[in-house]
């Protein structure tokens, strides 16, 4: 079935000669992109087009000037002011008004331009999801759209625009099985979403000067680019339509009369005179403004700030008094018998696979908390000695051996090299010691922490340049270590066996 309304007549025709109709059963199906700069007419159309359909289809308008809600006392629309209402209130009114079919206009004027996208967006998610059975046509025209689907980012938050971009995107693509025809109108092109304008089929384009608006508007109309520069000669009121709801070959319209007013529209153009002589003028615009007397406020009593190094000192103090008291209390352990401990706690932390490849300090804190846990919180060992003892029980020297003047000597030669490199130094040297194959490339890597090959290839290098080890490879692929100085000597292995 057709249900046409008139928008208007052929640019150009005598009155009552050639109306121009829009079928809105084909608008329902095809959406409408309305575009002209300020003064071009744009609300004057919409305007017409609710009026026109205000009896024969549902509408809700998303007015972000407050230049709708004049139809309320003649259509019955129900005026909802975003200001005084919740995101999630407008969210269920969106969902009502579809369940109770009635005609809205959400003026958005009096709030910020984020919270305008912000309780838009919440109106029309609203709208969007409504049970099935709910889903009755609905005009859904949005004023100004550009602020509610913007191409690019602007001042508001991305939070915002992510939330109203969704929503305007649903509208036109989604909102079409769901009944939304969505009719958006903007100013610029150019500041629209592309994604959301290319959804709609019909179009009607107003005056506009600027040549990138131009242009694409020259492009959804199917002209050719040098017809573009038509638009900048449009009259106010006079817009080119095409689509399959209003003409299927691009054609020039004046819309007609409007039976309400817009509650902003401008003041006419007058003679300005003067409404006081200039003395009087001058002493109505310039008196002083009177300054509220307050009330004289008694001072409150400022405290003395606080002695911080008497503070710190006092706290020092308490400190030493907790450390002695705890010294006191811990009993003395014989020097051999803590190393034994420190070391059955090291190796209580490397029996964790992902050990070998954490920083130090996250072994050192775990450490110092199992000391205490055994009683030996004020006897642990400080980070030097600590990365020390650690690289020894990554070698996998068990605490005899640790004591013996033999490996002490590997020590000694170890304490010369960078930190990072001494429980690699001293893995090779117990491999050595005890005639074990050479550690691979992967055990070495997982000695220093890492899961680079190409890391642990690069310390080997870096010990050989030291001259504390000398590398060999033998026929068959497979190498092995001598401890310079030492004379220890690792058997061979192949450098990639897995760890």
């Amino acid at each position: 079935m057709t249900v046409a309304i008139t928008i208007g007549e052929r640019r150009g025709a005598t009155a009552g000669d050639g109306p121009v109709t829009m079928d809105l059963a084909e608008l329902l199906s095809t959406r409408l992109l309305v575009q002209g700069n300020s003064g071009s007419g744009k609300s004057h159309l919409l305007r017409r087009l609710l009026e026109q359909s205000a009896r024969l289809v549902q509408q809700a308008i998303i007015d972000p000037e407050g230049d709708f809600v004049s139809l309320a006392d003649r259509y019955g629309h129900l005026v909802i002011d975003a200001a005084e209402h919740t995101e999630a209130a407008l969210q269920a009114a969106g969902e009502r008004m579809r369940v109770h079919r009635a005609s809205v206009v959400l003026n958005l004027e009096g709030v910020d331009a984020e919270v305008q996208m912000r309780r838009a967006a919440a109106f029309l998610g609203g709208m969007f999801e409504v049970p099935r059975e709910y889903w009755y046509p609905v005009v859904v025209v949005v004023d100004e759209a550009q602020m509610f689907a913007p191409a690019a980012a602007g001042e508001v938050s991305d939070e915002a625009r992510r939330a109203s971009l969704g929503a305007m995107t649903n509208l036109m693509c989604r909102g079409r099985k769901r009944g939304l025809a969505g009719i958006i109108a903007t100013q610029r092109l150019a500041k629209l979403a592309k994604n959301v304008a290319a959804e709609a089929s019909n179009f009607l384009m107003g005056r506009t000067f600027l040549d990138i608006d131009m242009m694409r508007a020259a492009d959804l109309l199917g002209m050719e680019r040098r017809q573009a520069e038509s638009f900048r000669d449009l009259e106010r009121g006079c817009f080119v339509a095409l689509g399959p709801a209003i003409s299927r070959r691009p054609l020039a319209v004046r819309i007609g009369p409007v039976e309400t007013e817009s509650r902003s529209a401008g003041p006419a153009l007058m003679p300005f005179e003067p409404t006081a002589p200039t003395e009087e003028i001058r002493e109505l615009i310039l008196t002083p403004v009177p300054e509220r007397e307050l009330p004289a406020r008694t001072p409150r009593p400022v405290a003395p700030p606080p002695d911080i190094l008497a503070q710190l000192a006092a706290h020092a103090d308490v400190a030493r008094a907790e450390a002695e008291v705890e010294a006191q209390a811990t009993p003395e352990i014989d020097p051999a018998e803590q190393k034994q401990r420190f070391a059955a706690i090291l190796a209580d932390i490397l029996q964790d696979e992902e050990a070998g490849f954490r920083p130090v300090h996250v072994l050192y804190q775990d450490f110092l908390v199992r000391c205490r846990i055994e009683g030996m919180g004020r006897q642990a060992l400080d980070m030097p000695r600590f990365r020390r003892a650690l690289a020894t029980a990554r070698a996998g020297v068990d605490a005899r051996t640790a004591q013996t003047d033999v490996w002490q000597q590997a020590e000694q030669m170890a304490s010369a090299l960078p930190e990072d490199v001494q429980g690699i130094f001293l893995l090779i040297a117990r491999s050595a010691l005890e005639k074990l194959p050479c550690p691979s490339d992967a055990t070495i890597a997982r000695a220093y922490g890492t899961h680079s090959l190409g890391r642990a290839r690069r310390q080997l290098a870096y010990l050989e340049e030291q001259n504390v080890i000398v590398l060999r490879m033998d026929g068959m692929g497979r190498r092995s270590a001598v401890i310079v100085g030492l004379g220890w000597e690792t058997a061979p292995a192949l450098p990639d066996a897995p760890a």
